[in-house]
């Protein structure tokens, strides 16, 4: 693996970050913080994430690797790597996880060319915002036994149950979703991949108020919501195995932790300017390791990160390499989260004031902490993936 960049890069990463930069400096809205739920928890961080999308679209930005059939550039992954670097850095928005991260290289894969036609230009332009329809009230981590159903009737399917913990859904355009097409065979059989218009007849989006009062996530009702069988992705009865791929794309991004690079340099800042009696925080023994120890980690997982974008590059899937990076960034946002709220004692629970430096961020991301376990993947799961697939060692 070579860390080396051409002059061509080098350049276009600068051209990323004074872009984004400047933008962020003039035109954020006042307390805005990185994450999803500086997204959808508010109307102004809603709009600013759309028009970001919008100005990404026109740059060709969003999709750089992509055919340029549909909207993208030919380029090489590395390039859509160091731009995913510089946006989380400073904690830009503009990219639809969803659509971008996730369903665009599932359908470059599987989808069928309409469909490929008909979706990817407008996520590459920043159009149109995507959600995730899988987990639901007793399917999470174990997906396969969900029960939502989707029934042939004619040229169309009609949906019937329930997901959950569906972020963004409350302001997505479109849905992704797995549903049970065929009860009759074993689990990880009988499921089908579809594509669903959340303005479709039948839908219900209910709202999950996160325990710090964010509105990220929702449930979302089908009460015989019909869809076209064009809507279908890839073969019936075989949207278990789409799935796996489509979760090794969500899995492989390093934007989160450019955004915990970042934070930490923003805690190195902080105890070098801050006393606590009459000593800078810098020089309390414990506060040195700790963040010692977290600038040591973010370098793995940005090694882990560019390991599977080089993979990726190469045509692989690179299933538990991804698997590892999505654990080992989960813990270390954890692990940030709680030194954060260590550090800074009870001025870490105020939100607005001289005495709030960080405006309450740890004291959100612990609330938050627990769900960085389960969101994407839990970390048993990925450790099964990465067992059974990278050290192949046998199921129990």
């Amino acid at each position: 693996m070579d860390f080396k960049f051409t002059e061509e890069q080098l350049a276009l990463r600068k051209e990323f970050e004074d872009f984004f930069r400047e933008v962020m400096t003039k035109e954020a809205p006042p307390g805005w913080e990185a994450g999803l739920e500086s997204t959808y928890a508010t109307e102004e961080g809603w709009n600013f994430h759309r028009s970001m999308a919008k100005r990404l679209g026109e740059k060709g930005w969003l999709s750089r690797p992509w055919p340029k059939e549909y909207g993208g550039q030919n380029a090489p992954i590395i390039e859509q790597l160091l731009f995913s670097e510089v946006r989380g850095y400073c904690r830009a928005p503009g990219v639809d996880v969803f659509g971008i991260g996730m369903l665009a290289p599932t359908l470059l894969m599987w989808g069928t060319e309409e469909q490929k036609q008909k979706h990817l230009p407008p996520i590459a332009k920043g159009e149109i915002m995507w959600c995730q329809g899988w987990s639901e009230p007793d399917a999470g981590s174990d997906l396969a036994s969900l029960t939502t159903r989707a029934v042939r009737d004619g040229d169309e399917y009609v949906i019937n149950g329930q997901k959950i913990w569906t972020s963004g859904a409350h302001k997505a355009d479109w849905c992704f979703m797995l549903a049970r097409t065929d009860p009759e065979q074993p689990r990880h059989r009988g499921l089908s991949y579809f594509l669903m218009d959340m303005k479709a007849p039948g839908i219900t989006v209910r709202p999950l108020i996160s325990l710090e009062g964010s509105h990220l996530y929702n449930e979302v009702f089908f009460d015989d919501v019909r869809i076209p069988k064009e809507n279908l992705v890839g073969e019936e009865n075989r949207g278990w195995y789409i799935t796996l791929m489509t979760m090794n794309f969500e899995r492989s991004s390093v934007g989160g932790i450019m955004e915990m690079k970042r934070t930490i340099e923003e805690m190195v800042k902080f105890c070098h300017e801050t006393k606590r009696n009459g000593e800078p925080l810098s020089k309390d023994p414990f506060v040195r390791h700790r963040l010692a120890q977290l600038a040591i980690d973010v370098e793995v997982g940005h090694a882990l990160s560019y390991r599977v974008a080089w993979l990726q590059q190469k045509g692989e899937m690179a299933a538990y390499e991804a698997s590892a990076a999505k654990v080992y960034a989960s813990e270390l946002a954890q692990r940030i989260a709680y030194t954060g709220c260590q550090i800074l004692g009870l001025y870490g629970q105020v939100k607005k004031s001289k005495w709030a430096p960080f405006a309450g961020r740890f004291e959100s991301a612990y609330q938050l902490s627990p769900g960085m376990n389960i969101a994407a993947g839990s970390s048993e799961i990925m450790r099964n993936i990465i067992a059974w697939r990278g050290l192949e060692l046998p199921r129990a």
